[in-house]
């Protein structure tokens, strides 16, 4: 929903009725993640996308109905067995879809959600997207502290509430099944947790040209990024125009200090990229000892990278900590620009997170995504 929240906020302001169609689930090479939404809008107007255009026609037919008939109803969409470009996936994929009729009736709390979003204050929705007919569409709205709304089962609520909490804390998706009376291991009750947690991390160290080119590309890629440096000379707001905050500091203080305060997570993103030891050495310490961090990359040419292991293991640093850095931070695509360096460090951070083989996909046989599903 957050690709298409401003204009369903607009309409359901508007007291405009509105179809949400919302990919739920996906199963093998399919085109979008769950979270991906598409309006269809009081006037027939089309917002986002939930399959990069093979359903969209199909999602269009069945927003018209809901709205007319307003109905939720959750529609499974695969490659079709006459012709794979009528309705169907022409990738080979699935997609769960649940289209609802929003309206302020219908969602009186989505306009606290829609400035939750845009404060980055975390808030979860849970939708009951499959079950008895008299619970579709009922949802439980899940803040750190409050839980609003209601699936029609207190049982339910308390069960779904609970498992929430730590999706919301991990900023996933996810679906997740009950019995129809609440039962954790039972079937018969789909609800789909949608967070909105606020934008992961990315902390760039060093404030070098290389800097801005990653500092644009992790907002590019909807991080929230800070750089820092100890250099209040080079660390300046006009010369990272990419970058949400522009800290002067040494890093390993500003590290620590923030880890300290609980601001680090398994989705941050550390990018070590002064190469200089008086720097990314201390740095590197508390880096490669958090508890939990998302990646930890560090520039540098192979004798940088040699002396710098050198060093962390002079100062107690083990070889299993150690192991979580990338050095040289990226990977091997030729670059030589600061830009086309950022995108082989970009591409090393998705790789690792998905999973990525960082093969040709040419090359390969199989599914693309071979992590959907």
């Amino acid at each position: 929903m957050r690709d298409v929240i401003d204009r369903l906020e607009d309409w359901w302001k508007n007291g405009e009725p509105v179809a949400l169609a919302t990919v739920v689930a996906t199963y093998h090479s399919a085109p979008r993640q769950a979270g991906a939404s598409m309006l269809v809008g009081p006037c027939g107007d089309v917002v986002g996308s939930v399959s990069g255009g093979c359903v969209e026609g199909a999602v269009y037919e069945l927003g018209q109905q809901v709205l007319a008939e307003e109905r939720p109803v959750l529609q499974r969409y695969g490659v079709s067995d006459d012709d794979a470009f009528a309705v169907g996936l022409t990738c080979g994929g699935i997609l769960d879809i649940f289209v609802e009729k929003v309206t302020p009736e219908t969602y009186d709390q989505l306009g606290r959600i829609c400035q939750a979003i845009r404060e980055e204050r975390p808030v979860a929705v849970a939708t009951v997207v499959a079950g008895p007919a008299e619970r579709l569409g009922k949802r439980l709205i899940v803040w750190p502290d409050a839980v609003e709304g209601g699936t029609g089962s207190s049982r339910i609520d308390d069960a779904v509430g609970d498992d929430v909490r730590g999706l919301l804390d991990a900023g996933r998706n996810a679906m997740l099944s009950y019995g129809v009376d609440g039962q954790r291991r039972g079937e018969g009750l789909s609800v789909f947790v949608e967070s909105f947690a606020p934008p992961p991390r990315m902390i760039v160290f060093g404030a070098i040209d290389f800097a801005a080119a990653v500092a644009r590309m992790g907002s590019f890629l909807g991080f929230r990024v800070t750089v820092c440096d100890a250099r209040p000379v080079f660390a300046t707001a006009t010369r990272f125009p990419g970058a949400n905050e522009v800290i002067v500091e040494w890093p390993h203080r500003y590290l620590q200090a923030e880890s300290d305060a609980g601001r680090i997570d398994g989705r941050t993103a550390l990018c070590v990229l002064t190469h200089d030891p008086k720097f990314d050495v201390p740095l590197l310490e508390v880096a490669l000892r958090l508890p939990v961090v998302g990646y930890i990359g560090a520039m540098g040419s192979r004798r940088t990278h040699e002396d710098r292991i050198s060093r962390l293991l002079d100062k107690g640093v083990t070889d299993a900590e150690v192991a979580k850095m990338s050095s040289p931070i990226g990977l091997d695509l030729g670059a030589r620009t600061p830009e086309e360096t950022a995108v082989s460090i970009a591409a090393e951070m998705i790789a690792q997170h998905w999973g990525g083989a960082c093969a040709r996909l040419a090359d390969r046989d199989g599914p693309i995504h071979s992590g959907s599903g």
